[in-house]
């Protein structure tokens, strides 16, 4: 297993695990992602955003990651924190729990970028998903309505948001 950087040549199957990801979503009537825009994800692996879960020379999974998301998180924003989002899984590997790998993942990034939060959002409010975070070590901070999604992906105008943050304890 290895985790790392996405780059140009995974565009082609960060969609298609998006496109994935959206199919599931909406066969458990949950809030659909909508296509995103390839400006969007090329952006994102510029910026060494995109990431991906390598096993057995296979991508199992991607991600991406922010260092800001005011329009979500508010003042909470200030709060030196990485933001998952997006995390989409292959069908071969769904099941075996690979949200732990990106936690640790995330947790090796807070520490060494002097960070004090992981933080995640979904839309809807997915018990299913909610709980399955919490056994991660998430806690559910708050569901709420955002206020202004201009500046979002579409699917955030489709309900309430549950915001999830993780405190990252830092080793002495």
């Amino acid at each position: 297993m290895e985790i790392q950087n996405s780059n140009t040549a995974d565009l082609s199957k960060i969609f298609e695990l998006y496109r994935i990801a959206s199919k599931y979503m909406a066969s458990k009537n949950q809030v659909a992602w909508p296509e995103f825009s390839r400006d969007l994800i090329v952006k994102e692996i510029e910026e060494q955003r995109q990431w991906k879960l390598i096993i057995n020379n296979t991508v199992a999974c991607v991600w991406a990651i922010a260092l800001s998301d005011k329009s979500i998180w508010g003042a909470k924003n200030e709060d030196p924190s990485v933001y998952v989002h997006r995390i989409a899984t292959s069908p071969d590997f769904r099941g075996q729990k690979l949200v732990k790998y990106i936690v640790r993942w995330a947790d090796e990034y807070c520490l060494k970028n002097n960070l004090n939060f992981v933080r995640m959002d979904t839309v809807g409010v997915n018990k299913g998903l909610i709980g399955h975070y919490q056994k991660f070590g998430f806690e559910h901070v708050e569901t709420k309505k955002i206020a202004f999604v201009d500046d979002l992906p579409d699917h955030y105008k489709e309900g309430p948001v549950c915001l999830f943050e993780k405190r990252v304890i830092k080793q002495s």
